[in-house]
């Protein structure tokens, strides 16, 4: 079974250095999730657009700059592999379902 992560308006995400968390961008502001269990853990609704590939990290993450991945407008999708290179993230503009790679279909 998949996690699905709901963001409306995703823009960019990205994941801090260690993998243990994950930045989204979105029309409404910026979250924070544990890649633990894909918990929200901080949220913040003041818009703050990635900058040069950047996202600023809020929560755990407080002021890190972040690389972001940005949603592809064209197709209206984004993917981004973790860190360690286990885990993918298939993003939409309005969710991001969480598998593993080598992972197929939703």
């Amino acid at each position: 079974m998949k996690t699905v992560i709901p963001i409306g308006g995703l823009v960019a995400a990205g994941f801090d250095p260690t993998g243990s968390f994950l930045l989204t961008i979105s029309h409404s502001g910026r979250g924070v999730f544990s890649t633990r269990d894909w918990s929200r853990v901080a949220r913040d609704t003041e818009l703050a657009y990635p900058i040069n590939g950047y996202g600023i990290g809020i929560g755990p993450i407080d002021g890190m700059q972040i690389a972001v991945t940005a949603m592809n407008y064209e197709t209206g999708r984004m993917r981004l592999v973790s860190p360690d290179g286990v885990t993918v993230l298939e993003c939409e503009s309005s969710e991001i379902v969480v598998g593993s790679v080598g992972s197929h279909g939703r």
